[in-house]
């Protein structure tokens, strides 16, 4: 069993941390974990890279507290022109990343779940430059269904 302190150990002995070694990049969602902060005006905001050369979203994880509104600024190191497909209430949200480019996306996810998003451009997102946004929290009274309380874990 692999613990938490040897994952990364493990994932660059069999070449799955970078590109074009066992496999052509990253697996999805194996770099690190990050947590959004509240805003004092209730955005919840985060930082997100794309470092050079590794194709892959920085962190690769970024847990809210809660669902709302959130404002994401991505910044790419790379040399390579990437792009983040972000899912939103409503529409998704589009940002195209040049080299060395920084863009902020303001989206709206009320609801707690995983979400995914990519770069589209390219194989990016065959060769691991996915990420997730995880909302935590509880599901907006009006979203709830009318149905008894259901057994929780």
């Amino acid at each position: 069993m692999t613990t938490t302190e040897d994952r990364s150990a493990e994932l660059a002995a069999a070449g799955l941390d970078g590109q074009n070694r066992t496999a052509l990049g990253r697996l999805l969602n194996t770099g690190s974990i990050g947590y959004a902060e509240e805003g004092t005006d209730g955005v919840l905001r985060a930082t997100i890279r794309i470092p050079e050369d590794e194709l892959r979203y920085e962190p690769s994880i970024l847990i809210f507290p809660r669902g709302g509104d959130i404002e994401l600024t991505l910044l790419n190191d790379d040399k390579n022109t990437h792009c983040a497909v972000l899912p939103s209430n409503g529409d998704p949200k589009f940002l195209w990343l040049v080299n060395h480019a920084k863009g902020i996306a303001r989206l709206n996810l009320d609801g707690p779940g995983t979400y995914y998003y990519g770069s589209q451009s390219g194989n990016d997102e065959g060769r691991g430059l996915t990420g997730a946004l995880v909302i935590s929290g509880e599901v907006p009274d009006h979203a709830k269904l009318d149905r008894p309380p259901q057994p929780r874990p």
